[in-house]
């Protein structure tokens, strides 16, 4: 069974950093993305990476200020968010699977999403 746990949200000041965590289970091979969703919003690329490489991607609201990392050995992908926005405010989720891409409808396992907010 896959099963997708985020971690890590939370209330922070603008400026301020938040680092989320994914922890993976029943899955082998796999890609990892972060999304993110604001309310009345469509869900919003934010970051990739592949499990055979260190070769993140970054959407344009997430490159300078946001890392994507993994740590196989522990199954949990990671999100480092540096200079936070008010903007940023939305719930974020960790996805999974064989082929990473920019499309959230693509991903066949998600995690229940973690609360970030960024107040100004």
């Amino acid at each position: 069974q896959v099963q997708l746990v985020e971690s890590g949200g939370g209330l922070v000041q603008a400026g301020g950093s938040l680092r989320l965590s994914c922890a993976a289970s029943g899955l082998t091979s796999y890609d990892v993305a972060w999304f993110r969703q604001a309310p009345g919003k469509e869900r919003e690329f934010v970051a990739y990476i592949r499990w055979s490489s260190d070769s993140p991607y970054y959407g344009d609201s997430a490159k300078g200020r946001f890392t994507i990392a993994r740590d196989d050995a522990k199954s949990t992908a990671y999100l480092q968010m540096n200079n936070l926005k008010p903007e940023d405010t939305a719930v974020y989720y960790c996805a999974a699977d064989t082929e990473a891409t920019v499309n959230f409808r693509m991903y066949r396992f998600w995690g229940q999403g973690t609360q970030v907010t960024v107040s100004s």
